[in-house]
């Protein structure tokens, strides 16, 4: 009698990735029999899909931690949250792309289908109770980031871009996969909540341990695009289509949260003192190297790219603070970001047109008077991203701050408010070029009336977010008690 109830419950807690897994099956079939004049519909059903899913996760969700799958699978208020953040983040991103892929003949199903794919790799690793189910969810994600980037096969840079992910991709997959090989050799499970105890009992200052250790850290930080690990943020996130950057610069930052959590968090939590200290090396590096390197930058893609290494940094310095106002700020943080950073490449799509990519930061000057509207924005955006008040960016700089304050690294936080105040130099020569320089040409602003709305949202949400932020550390807060 108890085995039937043992496989209904593990169907209800991965009910959202086996609806996932359908609608993606069911989408692919639908695609291959569509014209092009009829590829609408792939963008309307994977919309749907994205909607159906939402209500599959908030009808089955959990107050407390459930184990499926003898183990493997977990279902928390945590993954619910980032589960639901990262449904909006893809539609949202979805939504921004389909006029930019419409005008360039990119409008294909092989772009919605792979974001899909990516966005199960998410879900998996967010519910991941095991080493080997982390393993998939990232293979699962890194998989489909590699065809996404190569998504426009005309383009020489975006399959250059590709190999370059993928070579390194695989090698950082590898080295994640060799340092779980090795704490399962010293502890003999694979089990997050056991290798906890099993971590312990062998002695987390365990010569063997602190090896595997390494390796999973370099993997993770391959994931975050952390300093040392970074060097293909700059060239995928410029070489991609911009649809393609806007996803991977946002989405797959909630993977990379989740990855840190729950292995090391979670599975490694005994050897905290360890990894703290690999990790204050790759936040300050990152830091340093995004923040400086990024002010040389023209492009905005790839300016935006180094900001995205910097803002790494922050993102580690909660993790490493190793407690759970570390881990609520870190979150904080992460999903402030998102927000932030969808909007900036979404800012590009908008301003692109056939023939003209407005990836450079000299193809905003003058905006504000082609669109004060949006020029006002992207201002918020930038001004949130560099942490100034009263925007969302500044209260998710002081959370992060607040937590390494209280664990003793003032040093640390004092190295961070001044590599800010060096950020605060690149995004405000966005600014600078949008209100007090000549525009190069007098063509109007275009995108469709869903891409402005959207835009105008996502540009208020920051100051909204920034006024009230309540909001978001509440849920945070719920999320990681």
């Amino acid at each position: 009698m108890s085995e039937p109830v043992i496989a209904n419950l593990n169907l209800a807690a991965a009910s959202a990735e086996i609806f996932m897994v359908s609608a993606i099956c069911v989408i692919l079939l639908v695609d291959v029999f569509l014209s092009e004049r009829s590829r609408w519909v792939t963008y309307a059903l994977s919309l749907l899909a994205l909607v159906g899913v939402a209500c599959v996760t908030v009808s089955n969700g959990v107050d407390g931690r459930v184990s499926a799958f003898d183990g493997s699978f977990v279902a928390d208020p945590l993954g619910d949250l980032l589960k639901l953040f990262a449904y909006g983040t893809v539609a949202v991103a979805f939504m921004y792309s389909h006029d930019y892929l419409r005008r360039r003949g990119l409008f294909k199903g092989e772009y919605f289908i792979l974001g899909l794919t990516a966005l199960l790799g998410i879900m998996v690793m967010i519910s991941a109770g095991s080493l080997i189910t982390v393993y998939l969810g990232v293979e699962l994600l890194s998989l489909s980031l590699y065809a996404m980037v190569a998504f426009d096969r005309d383009s020489g840079v975006a399959a250059e871009s590709a190999m370059k992910y993928f070579v390194l991709g695989a090698i950082a997959s590898g080295t994640l996969l060799y340092g779980f090989s090795i704490v399962y050799g010293l502890t003999g499970t694979l089990q997050l909540d056991e290798l906890a105890v099993a971590v312990r009992e062998v002695g987390a200052d365990k010569l063997g341990l602190i090896f595997g250790l390494a390796f999973i850290i370099a993997g993770v930080a391959f994931k975050f695009g952390a300093v040392p690990f970074h060097m293909w943020v700059p060239d995928v996130y410029h070489g991609a289509p911009t649809p393609v950057t806007l996803f991977i610069g946002t989405a797959p930052k909630i993977a990379s949260y989740i990855l840190a959590i729950r292995v090391l968090a979670e599975g490694l939590d005994a050897m905290v003192a360890t990894w703290q200290s690999m990790l204050i090396a790759l936040a300050v590096l990152s830091m340093i190297i995004g923040n400086v390197v990024a002010i040389a930058q023209t492009n905005l893609k790839r300016m935006l790219a180094y900001s995205t290494i910097s803002h790494v940094g922050f993102i580690l310095l909660g993790i490493l603070a190793g407690t759970a106002e570390g881990y609520r700020a870190s979150l904080f943080y992460t999903l402030a970001y998102v927000i932030m950073a969808i909007g900036s490449f979404g800012m590009i799509l908008l301003l692109s047109r056939a023939g003209f990519e407005a990836d450079r930061i000299d193809d905003f000057r003058g905006l504000n008077r082609k669109s004060p509207w949006f020029a006002a924005m992207m201002m918020m955006l930038m001004f949130s991203t560099a942490g100034v008040p009263p925007f969302v960016g500044f209260w998710a700089k002081i959370a992060v701050l607040g937590a390494i304050v209280d664990v003793g690294l003032v040093w640390l936080a004092a190295v961070a408010v001044v590599l800010s105040v060096v950020a605060a130099f690149y995004y405000l020569r966005v600014v600078k070029v949008m209100y007090f320089d000549e525009p190069t040409d007098s063509v109007a602003v275009e995108g469709g009336g869903t891409v402005r709305a959207l835009l105008t949202l996502n540009g208020l949400a920051v100051l909204v977010l920034g006024i009230f932020p309540g909001a978001l550390i509440d849920l945070c807060a719920r999320a990681l008690p």
